[in-house]
């Protein structure tokens, strides 16, 4: 078993791994990456470790959509491992590719390892965005946003298929949101820069209905470094670690 506490998932095109690994260590937290490959094969479980985060990247290219691939293999094939650690209810952070693998395999909005009822569409301005921009945290229960409430956190995002879609009988739906795009008073808003996919009723970010499971499009990692312009994305991996230390 791995001494790592946190597991960062790696599939073939995830690019934001080290940044992640970097902003865990800063809050005080251990991780380890953890490629796909090796849970298919059984070298490693997804057991071994008590939090996950599928960072952000191209996983796969994004051939046949951004996030598919990763998320139909986890589904497919690591059922048994995903509903074993769901109903562990240990901590699992999804960032913009992981965002979208949570969405495509169905594990974020359904809790049901390949029932997706939420997708991620392509950005209404039609290219690839690229910016700074504001959130401002709902008090819908999370681990993940714990006494931020209120607070309004900047970090970046960069992604082609940000868009949220949900199921009408979706639970998750926009009342789960846990972070909205917002202007600069705080307010959320639908308003192109200010929400740089068109997301419905500004949202960036939802929870399950634990408050364990957070897919968010913004990257908190790139907002958590001395040298970055923000470290407020380093306040969700605080409450990670001090989530960790309170078990």
């Amino acid at each position: 078993m791995s001494q790592a506490e946190v597991a960062i998932l790696y599939a073939p095109g995830t690019n934001c791994h080290e940044e992640t690994a970097a902003a865990i260590g800063l809050a005080g937290g251990t991780s380890e990456l953890v490629l796909l490959r090796d849970l298919l094969d059984g070298r490693t479980r997804l057991g071994d470790f008590r939090a996950a985060v599928i960072p952000g990247g191209f996983a796969y290219g994004d051939h046949l959509g951004a996030g598919r691939i990763f998320g139909t293999m986890l589904a497919a094939c690591l059922r048994d491992q995903l509903t074993e650690f769901l109903e562990a209810r240990k901590p699992l952070l999804g960032v913009c590719n992981g965002f979208q693998v949570l969405a495509d395999s169905g594990i974020l909005s359904a809790r049901t390892p390949g029932k997706r009822s939420m997708a991620l569409l392509e950005n209404q301005s039609g290219h690839f965005e690229d910016r700074k921009i504001r959130l401002v945290v709902s008090d819908e229960p999370s681990m993940w946003t714990d006494g931020l409430a209120g607070q309004v956190l900047e970090m970046p995002v960069g992604h082609g298929e940000g868009r949220p879609l949900f199921c009408e009988t979706s639970p998750a739906g926009s009342g789960r949101a846990t972070l909205r795009y917002c202007d600069a008073h705080g307010r959320p808003t639908e308003r192109y820069p200010e929400n740089p996919n068109g997301a419905p009723g500004g949202v960036a970010g939802i929870a399950d209905e634990t408050g364990m499971i957070l897919g968010l499009m913004p990257h908190p990692e790139r907002a958590a470094l001395p040298a970055h312009y923000s470290q407020d994305g380093l306040k969700l991996f605080k409450n990670l670690v001090k989530w960790l230390r309170g078990r």
